[in-house]
């Protein structure tokens, strides 16, 4: 196996499993808010733990997401002007972008896991967990997006169709 064919396995293995979890987390919102509106709308309240638990869901989901997007080019990439630049302008302007992306990232990720760290002595309102256990999410998507891009490289992103 070359390290292009393994780079590429890598790169569409962890684009299944974080999109397959971000998939998992946006059903497991849907339901945490179905509950909610049946329990406030039929049963006459709803837990108070119900939104602070959507809202944790929702960007978890966002944020392991992320990468997956970059790479596929639906997602914080405009590749307009590298398409209407000359070819090895285009080229210089795609790996600017792929190294900036890999730097801010990854830097993203080592802030975010300090801060997560500085916060776990603290419990959230309505779940009563260690406010640490959601924000760690921000690390790990940060990470997943550095190292998505990473393994991608500094290519052009795909071009998406219009349907008609």
């Amino acid at each position: 196996m070359t390290s292009a064919s393994l780079r590429e396995s890598l790169l569409n293995g962890s684009r299944v499993v974080t999109i397959t979890v971000a998939a998992l987390l946006l059903a497991g919102n849907l339901g945490v808010i179905l509950y909610g509106v049946f329990m406030r709308y039929l049963l006459g309240g709803s837990p108070i733990w119900m939104d602070e638990l959507s809202r944790f869901l929702i960007i978890s989901t966002v944020m392991l997401a992320a990468g997956a997007v970059w790479v596929e080019g639906i997602h914080m990439r405009v590749a307009l002007v590298e398409r209407l630049l000359p070819r090895g302008a285009g080229r210089v302007l795609a790996m600017y972008q792929w190294l900036l992306t890999i730097a801010l990232s990854f830097a993203a990720a080592w802030y975010c896991w300090r801060y997560a760290q500085s916060v776990a002595m603290f419990r959230t309102m309505g779940l009563g967990i260690s406010r640490s256990i959601p924000v760690m999410v921000l690390p790990i998507g940060f990470a997943l997006l550095g190292w998505q891009a990473l393994l991608y490289g500094p290519r052009f992103l795909p071009v998406q169709e219009e349907e008609a």
